[in-house]
This record gives structure tokens, sequence and C-alpha cells, in this order.
């Protein structure tokens, strides 16, 4: 192929999605962008995943065999450090593209060399006329959420332009970025490494950007469930990790009180604002939650002196300056009635 149609790495993280690895994997089979190699790596997977990749997958796909489950960061890293594109793609197992998906992602990438990370238009697969995510905002506490979340599509988001990252359920990176920044942190297992490795993208002066027409149908949180005691853990533990490896001083010392006054408000939302079917579905693990969110804090606690080590290497190596950091969190900023928008 030539450098017109450079080759991109696809890596699927898959562990025990036998219900939709099949459909993902047909739509990738199936992309307009021909120069491409598909990896999918497997969790240990406990399911007949295994069977089905082996059975029907073989001729099309390389696959990786985890000996445990590494979670989905990890998972992502085992497929990137045996790819060979130029560009890597990950797509959730629950998740499947439409044709021209790749082909999109690849030409908003091209279009500037200064453009390390692309978003998809990733639409709820249960409701394909509204959005799950074209690209990811952010509140000052680092805790992150999925932009246009819930929103009917419209030609609000019609248009390639900038936003703050991507989601890696569905996103295209430059490997030469990935180089430079690392790839993502495994400490964190899942949830917010997309966060964490797009805001360190950002710190080295690269760029992000939608491709609308890139389009993707996503079952939302298929696998670990729209609200659950793992969800509430890994989001609460490591959007904490990613503030204190990222924020600059002066938003660290504002930190516990924008965390403090978030976690009022999304109790007090959940208590006496939510729809009842919400709320019922809450109150049956009310307790659990809780224990799993004072359990997030003392894992975060106990990692601090790693986050502390990984701070000192970002910042040595960054590009831009604390006022732009604070620019970015300032032009991409949540409120708090939009984290109400997907409780832990």
């Amino acid at each position: 192929m030539s450098s017109d149609t450079p080759l991109v790495s696809i890596i699927v993280v898959n562990y025990n999605g036998d219900r939709y690895i099949g459909d993902c994997l047909d739509s990738l089979v199936n992309q307009t962008w021909a120069n491409k190699e598909i990896i999918v790596v497997d969790n240990c997977s406990v399911d007949t995943s295994l069977s089905l990749l082996e059975s029907q997958y073989r001729n099309c796909i390389t696959l990786v065999k985890n000996a445990d489950n590494f979670g989905f960061a990890k998972g992502n890293n085992c497929g990137i450090v045996i790819s060979k594109g130029r560009y890597i793609a990950t797509l959730n197992s629950d998740a499947c593209a439409e044709k021209t998906w790749l082909e999109e992602m690849v030409f908003a990438i091209k279009a500037d060399e200064n453009i390390g990370m692309v978003a998809s238009k990733i639409m709820l697969h249960n409701n394909r006329n509204s959005i799950d995510s074209v690209g990811v905002n952010i509140y000052p506490d680092c805790m992150s959420r999925q932009r246009g979340h819930l929103e009917i599509d419209s030609n609000k988001y019609s248009v390639v332009e900038e936003i703050l990252l991507p989601s890696a359920c569905a996103a295209l990176y430059r490997r030469s970025m990935l180089d430079e920044i690392g790839l993502f942190d495994e400490d964190f297992f899942m949830y917010c490494e997309d966060t964490d490795l797009g805001l360190r993208g950002r710190m080295h002066g690269w760029k992000a950007v939608l491709a609308p027409q890139a389009i993707v149908q996503h079952r939302y949180s298929a696998s670990a469930g729209k609200v659950s005691q793992l969800k509430a853990f890994y989001v609460e533990r490591n959007h904490f990790w990613v503030a204190f490896k990222i924020l600059p001083v002066s938003m660290l010392f504002r930190l516990p009180f924008y965390s403090i006054f978030r976690f009022a408000a999304q109790c007090l939302n959940m208590l006496f604002f939510s729809g009842k079917s919400l709320k019922a579905k809450q109150k049956t693990d009310t307790i659990g939650i809780a224990f799993s969110v004072l359990r997030a804090y003392f894992s975060m606690l106990y990692g601090i002196p790693a986050v502390i080590g990984k701070r000192k290497k970002i910042w040595n190596y960054k590009k831009i300056s604390s006022k732009e950091i604070r620019g970015l969190f300032k032009k991409y900023k949540l409120s708090v009635s939009q984290l109400f928008l997907d409780p832990l």
C-alpha cells in the first residue's frame, strides 16, 4: 500500500463478550479502508468467546490470549505493542462500526500533523437517534463524561471540530504521539484511562478532533453495567489519579472543594430528583456502591506515591504552560448538572 493509504491497527479487547464480539468483528472486516490489521486481545474469557474467535475469525484477526483479565488499559496495550500500523484504532467489543468509520477517522487525522487523536460519533445501539459520545469533556476534579451524551443527533455535531479528547470506546491515535507520551496507564485497569491518555497528549501539544461521519453503534455499559460497584470503584479512584497526574498546583488546591460539591450534588440528585426507574435501579445496591466508593478512596491514597512519580515525568516533558492547561479545562468544562446524566 502507498503512503496515502497507511496501515491502521484496530485493537479490540474482549472479556466474556460472546454476545457482541461477532457483530463487532463483522463490522471491522467490512470496512472500506482496506489497509488494516485487526488485533483481538482476549482477557481470559470463560464464555464461548475464544471458540468463536478461533473457529470463525481466525483468518482475519490476530488473536492475543492473555493468561488473566488484565483490564481495558493493559489489554489495549498488549495489542498496541504488537501492532504495526501508523495509526492505532480502539473499538469496544460491544460496539459496531459503520463501513466508512476507519476511512473517515484516517482522513481527519491526516489533515494536520499536529492531530494526535480522533473521536468517533458514537451512537446508542438501542436508540440510534441518540448520541452516546462525540468526545469527552471534564469537570475541574477530572471527573469526565461523554460530550453530547443522550442528545438527539442533529446538525450540532456535523463538522470536523477540535475537542478535548476522544473516548477510547471508538477512537484513532497517531502512533508517533503514543511513542512520545506512552500508552494507557495500566494501573487504572478500566475507566478514565482514555481521559488520562488524552490529557497527556494535550499536555504534549497534540490536538484532538471529532470526525462526525465516523459513526459507531455502542451498547452502552454492556459489560460493567450503567450503575455498578465495579464502575463506582474504578471511576472514583481513577479520576483522582488523573487529577494528581495532570492538574496544575493551583487547581490541585481547589480539588477538594470541587469534589465535595460534586459528590454532594450527585447524592442529592440521586435521592430526590432522578426518575423513579433510575432510583429503583440504584436503591437495590446503594450500600454496595457506597462501600465501593469508600474502597476507592483507600486504593487511591495507596497509589499516590506511584502517581506522583508519574506526574514528575509528565510535567518534565510537557509542551504547554499551566495557563494553557487551565484554559483547556475552562473551554471543555462540565457543569455538575451535566454529570447527572451518567451517575456512577
